[in-house]
């Protein structure tokens, strides 16, 4: 166990919270660019990115994942997604009742619009509260990160309000009720696709 993993360990536990983030990590002579659910009691689940970000050649370092994860915590389902699987809607396709989507990306200013936009969209088609984390500031190849984070409920409305370039955190409540009702008000996922990719 590495250095970062031992720290997100210790801050859930100190927290009393779960953590979520996503690093790359050596296993086996493989990269992976691989998100990690700490709980407070030390359990850790992962998932590996499925989408490789072809543009800058990810899938020549990368091993992409092929499973997606579905965590029960605290009587919530999450499903947690790494930044450009935001743009793939079969692989987020709400198949298990998941009532929380996350994502944790490294997404530029430059397409920060695409990103909003999907947020919003993922939340509406799903019938789930949709959690983007991003990052704010300038990396070593001088591409800036204007943030954007936010929450979204089922219907598509944020429930957050970072400021573009701010870091922070803020405290929002989700309701489970709120998901529930409106799942049985608009039965939209009755109709959704059946497929499945592989």
């Amino acid at each position: 166990m590495g250095e970062t993993i031992t720290w997100l360990k210790d801050m859930a536990a100190k927290k009393d919270a779960a953590i979520v983030g996503s690093l790359v990590i050596t296993e086996a002579g493989k990269y992976y660019n691989r998100l990690v659910f700490v709980e407070p009691s030390g359990k850790i689940t992962i998932y590996n990115k499925r989408h490789a970000f072809t543009l800058v050649g990810e899938e020549k370092t990368y091993t992409a994942g092929n499973e997606k994860l579905i965590i029960d915590y605290l009587g919530w389902k999450i499903c947690p997604l790494i930044c450009y699987d935001l743009r793939f809607p079969v692989w987020a396709r709400n198949t298990e009742n998941y009532e929380v989507l996350i994502y944790v990306a490294n997404w530029p200013k430059s397409r920060v619009t695409a990103w909003d936009t999907l947020l919003k969209a993922r939340a509406i088609e799903n019938m789930s509260y949709c959690i983007g984390v991003n990052r704010v500031g300038v990396d070593g190849v001088n591409s800036e990160y204007s943030g954007h984070s936010a929450v979204y409920d089922v219907l598509g409305n944020q429930l957050s309000n970072f400021e573009p370039h701010e870091e922070g955190t803020q405290i929002i409540t989700l309701e489970k009720r709120h998901v529930e009702a409106y799942r049985n008000k608009l039965k939209f996922l009755n109709d959704r696709d059946a497929f499945s990719i592989h």
